[in-house]
């Protein structure tokens, strides 16, 4: 089938590119000794992952239990929830899974890590915990240093439990749009695990491994020597908002190229001046901003609404036709594609696969 016969609005991905992201990242990876984590939070779909960990990553992260279990059921045997999980039904769910895979879960509460290790005992299972400490995103996490080391106690006393290292990600840094500063926030962020690390030490406690980092500072984490692991996810496919960070030489951001698009089809053309789209912010998310349009110079989104998207048509655009397919980068990739039930894989225009999304909703 070809591009253009494809319903709108839909979820594409150019396959070329998304592939060339994969070996890429892989090859970068491994050139600065860090192992590759990606975040399952951005694509959703286990048959991604498997595509991920074939070009050499370890596993999966994800944020929920449900997209843990998703993962796992796709054929995941890796996965670390990076984030907390609170409540017995959780838990024991996550205490379940963990006989059928490696599970992961982090921690910055002493009662949760007791919770934890209740369920992983009912259940006979053993689940890999690391304490996340909060190193500039002002979310969860710990206080760097000894409140660390307490919970880092506190987790290899339990019975069903081991622990794992530190969860150490600066979300904030991620869309620091100055190369320098991205660079100076997680040198600064660095300080923070390196004391956590060396009072853990004092304690007799090993640090196994560090991970965190995403796709806007990856390369700084790993310079430091400090990370082991590296979480990037959105480097599949890339978006509006990571392509206005700035590079070393003061360009944006294009080390990765944009997979992701959804396509739609022009409605409505009321005047020269504008066009509509079948595609408003229930085909694309805008929390990051508007979507940009691909290929067309001097047209530009402007405005989304639930069902339709506001194009307008400069001095210098292309002439548009009624029906005629636009691709759209979206403002923000991940709840993009929780908008979607499956990607459209599509090779030189013509459609090669459809992926089902398949922890689209999985926010349990």
């Amino acid at each position: 089938m070809p591009i253009q016969d494809i319903d709108t609005p839909a979820l594409i991905i150019d396959l070329d590119s998304f592939e060339h992201n994969l070996n890429l990242m892989s090859k970068s990876v491994a050139s600065l000794g860090v192992a590759h984590r990606p975040h399952a939070k951005t694509h959703k779909s286990p048959v991604i992952a498997r595509k991920q960990i074939a070009v050499g990553a370890v596993g999966q992260c994800c944020q929920k239990v449900s997209e843990a279990e998703i993962l796992v059921a796709g054929g995941v045997d890796d996965v670390l929830v990076s984030n907390q999980v609170v409540g017995q039904q959780k838990l024991e769910r996550l205490a379940g899974l963990a006989r059928h895979a490696k599970i992961g879960v982090c921690v910055d509460n002493l009662e949760n890590i007791g919770a934890i290790n209740a369920a992983s005992s009912k259940f006979g299972s053993q689940i890999d915990v690391l304490v996340e400490i909060d190193i500039g995103a002002g979310r969860c996490g710990v206080v760097p240093g000894a409140p660390a080391v307490k919970l880092a106690e506190a987790i290899e006393s339990m019975s069903h439990l081991k622990f794992s290292g530190l969860q150490a990600y600066q979300g904030r840094a991620q869309h620091i749009r100055g190369f320098s500063e991205r660079k100076v926030a997680i040198e600064k962020a660095s300080e923070y695990v390196l004391k956590t690390i060396k009072l853990l030490g004092g304690a007799g406690i090993d640090c196994p491994r560090v991970t965190g980092g995403g796709t806007g500072t990856y390369q700084f984490e790993a310079g430091t020597g400090v990370w082991d692991e590296i979480q990037a996810g959105s480097y599949c496919f890339m978006d509006v908002d990571y392509g206005l960070n700035l590079t070393e030489d003061g360009n944006y951001f294009d080390t990765f190229q944009n997979s992701l698009f959804v396509l739609a089809t022009v409605m409505s053309i009321p005047n020269k001046e504008r066009a509509v789209l079948d595609a408003g912010h229930k085909a694309s998310a805008i929390d990051s901003g508007l979507p940009k349009v691909m290929d067309l110079p001097d047209v530009e989104f402007v405005s989304a609404s639930d069902e339709h998207g506001t194009l307008t048509l400069g001095r210098n655009a292309p002439k548009l036709s009624l029906g005629q397919k636009i691709r759209l980068i979206p403002g923000h990739c991940d709840p993009t594609v929780n908008l979607h039930d499956w990607y459209v894989g599509v090779r030189n225009n013509i459609v090669e696969s459809i992926w089902p999304v398949a922890a689209r909703g999985a926010a349990f």
